[in-house]
């Protein structure tokens, strides 16, 4: 066996093909007997039954196959935007991205998140244009819609005929063709391409093959070939190309055991099954191993913000043993026994593993997102029996271990739970998952905005916890806004003399959990903390006494300085007929947007505007509306902002609230029960 590996992911817009072209190379590298076909339901990575029914994947998959002597591992990601979070946790584990785009439909919204998402990882791509068979393919407006984004003109390194039949035939460049393409694609970047090229030479087969390697792998270009995955045309070259020229998995070869949990499902039969990228080592079945958490955002300041305060104690993990490693080769899971650097495989065992974690030594620093939840729901039983509440809170925890967007949350004894969606899409295919899995038929409410909040305005929370003995704490903090985007950051350290340092690591840490709930109920964010007093006692305190203390100075601090409350903002581009811009200005002006100055091509507008989530939820239906389907809308999320409709949203509090003071007490002295 090859000790070479490519981990790759297919990534695309829904519908540019990716799931099509990643049968075909699993065809062509003998793990599959036939290619699966979407429509039919019998790919090999579309697995649920959900998947198959709609002809949509859900759920990034894995498979494995060889090629010119390399071993490859194929991630099939979803293609839909209410899925990007699949796409977001595998970028962690790829060596490079193949990006799949419809010569039809073109570059569209969800391509860009991927290909900025890309660029923040420093992953290399080839984007593969596909469907070129299809009425009304047009590649050079994908390739003018490539260079527009990434600044640079991609190279062309493939040629595609299309005969009289509509049968399209590709091949890609060799011979000088390649070197000319390679010269003048790398004549931006490099004085020794570009002085060639300004004089009508090429650079030497050898070289040129040498330098868009180095290129492909600083991701300084971006490389295109041509394909109709339907028909299996292009995509044998495309195999040729990627091993040929497309970095492997040394390049990110670590020192020692190094590796990260990049996806997380459930097996009836070996139950969790953690699917892990190992960039260093070797773990074999019945291994013990460590998993450790990624540092938590709200744990560490921004950069450049001073930490001096005194660090939160961390949990030491308990080591967990490895049951089995298993691969997917020849359309079903084989029993591996042992994962080596630079290869994916899935373990079975680890049954604390989260989605994100890493083994070993590893720091990846990974800091792009595709996708942030920004509606809230509520799940009940849709017969709403109570008794079922635990039982489906327990499901939905479970896949939130799939899917951490999800954060399904549930008091006990409370009726509901709530979960974080990024759409219509999402719940349906989280009502099949129920009903398919666990046998659970759920309730959804209509989805609510997920607002956030931060102080007012500068000022102190304090609050003391003196009575009823023994106890003893005070804990006095200073709150000061910061702009939108900024987090929270915290600081100040006392004399241990005045505080232990043990109880200002009780107070930090509490700190952080009241993050979760704010004066209205929201996340707080945006705002720097300082613990500028704190006392304890000698004799009287307790060393639980500041993790009740804490909370009731957190919302004393939002009671007594205000708490604003932020909105969560789409930026959305319409692309329509001219005679809709007063209807959708109009409608930019009703929805307290704000919007850029129209930009005119013949007869259509292009129009870039910032807008509430709150305000446009029914604006797709009413655009599609007023053009008969034909405008085009693309949105993403954008950010927060303080939020402009002068109402109180209001989240109800999971939980006793710090603020009744008698009751919170109690409560964290497990002396009261939360009742429905």
């Amino acid at each position: 066996m090859s000790d070479s590996f490519q981990n790759i992911g297919i990534l695309a817009h829904v519908d540019a093909g990716k799931t099509t072209l990643t049968e075909q190379m699993l065809y062509l590298m003998g793990a599959v007997r036939s290619p699966g076909s979407v429509d039919a339901g019998t790919t090999a990575t579309d697995n649920l039954t959900v998947e198959r029914e709609r002809g949509i994947s859900v759920r990034a998959a894995t498979a494995s196959g060889q090629w010119n002597g390399v071993n490859i591992n194929l991630i099939d990601t979803p293609g839909h935007v209410d899925f990007a979070g699949e796409v977001e946790r595998s970028l962690a584990a790829l060596d490079f991205a193949v990006v799949v785009v419809s010569a039809v439909e073109g570059v569209r919204s969800h391509t860009e998140n991927i290909l900025h998402a890309l660029d923040q990882a420093a992953l290399p791509r080839l984007v593969l244009i596909n469907k070129l068979d299809r009425a009304g393919a047009d590649p050079a407006s994908v390739l003018s819609d490539l260079a527009r984004l990434s600044g640079q003109t991609p190279i062309l390194l493939s040629h595609a005929e299309k005969a009289e039949s509509d049968a399209v035939t590709v091949r890609t460049l060799s011979g000088r063709d390649f070197d000319a393409a390679v010269t003048e694609g790398l004549a931006d970047i490099l004085d020794e391409a570009a002085e060639l090229f300004l004089s009508d030479e090429v650079l030497p087969h050898d070289r040129a093959q040498l330098l868009l390697r180095d290129a492909v792998a600083d991701c300084r270009v971006t490389t295109v070939l041509f394909g109709a995955a339907k028909f299996g045309t292009g995509v044998r070259e495309l195999l040729d190309f990627m091993t040929e020229y497309m970095p492997t998995a040394d390049r990110r070869v670590k020192a020692g055991l190094a590796g990260i949990i990049f996806k997380i499902e459930h097996d009836r039969q070996m139950g969790k099954i953690s699917h892990v990228r190992l960039f260093g080592g070797k773990i074999s079945n019945r291994d013990e191993l460590t998993l450790h958490a990624p540092a938590d955002p709200r744990r560490h300041n921004p950069i450049g913000e001073e930490d001096d305060a005194v660090p939160v104690e961390e949990v030491s993990p308990v080591p967990e043993k490895v049951t089995q490693i298993r691969k997917f080769t020849g359309g079903r899971y084989l029993d591996a026994g042992e994962v080596v650097g630079g290869d994916i495989a899935a373990l079975c065992g680890l049954p604390s593993a989260r989605a994100g974690q890493y083994i070993g030594s590893l720091d990846l620093n990974e800091a792009y997102h595709l996708t942030t939840p920004f509606l809230r729901v509520k799940v009940s039983p849709a017969d709403q029996d109570p008794e079922k509440v635990p039982s489906l809170a327990a499901a939905l925890a479970e896949l939130t271990e799939e899917e951490p967007y999800i954060d399904a949350r549930w008091e006990n004894g409370q009726r509901e739970i709530t979960i974080s969606t990024t759409g219509k899409i999402q719940l349906e295919v989280l009502s099949s998952l129920l009903a398919e899995r666990y046998g659970m038929r759920a309730a959804f409410s209509p989805a609510t905005v997920i607002y956030k909040e931060t102080p007012a305005k500068a000022g102190f929370a304090y609050a003391d916890y003196f009575m009823p003995k023994p106890c003893w704490a005070m804990v006095k903090f200073r709150f000061e806004p910061m702009p939108c985007g900024y987090g929270v950051s915290y600081h100040g350290r006392l004399p241990s003399d005045q505080c232990f340092y043990r109880y200002q690591t009780h107070i930090r840490t509490s700190f952080y959990s009241c993050l979760e709930q704010g004066l209205y109920g929201w996340e707080v964010t945006d705002f720097r903390c300082t613990l500028v007093d704190g006392q304890h006692h000698i004799v009287h305190t307790h060393p639980l006494d500041f993790f009740v203390c804490t909370p009731m100075a957190f919302m004393n601090g939002l009671r007594d300085l205000g708490s604003t409350l932020l909105e969560p903002l789409l930026k959305v581009r319409i692309s329509a007929d001219q005679s809709l811009l007063g209807k959708i200005t109009g409608e930019m002006i009703r929805m307290q947007g704000d919007y850029d100055t129209p930009v005119f091509f013949g007869d259509s507008v292009i129009i870039e505007a910032i807008v509430p989530v709150a305000t446009s939820m029914d604006f797709p239906v009413k655009l599609a509306s007023w053009s008969s389907g034909k405008a085009v809308l693309s949105q993403n999320f954008y950010g927060y902002r303080e939020c402009r409709d002068g109402q109180e949203h209001v989240n109800p509090r999971r939980g006793i609230s710090p603020l009744d003071r008698s009751k919170w007490i109690l409560f964290a002295r497990s002396g009261y029960q939360v009742s429905d």
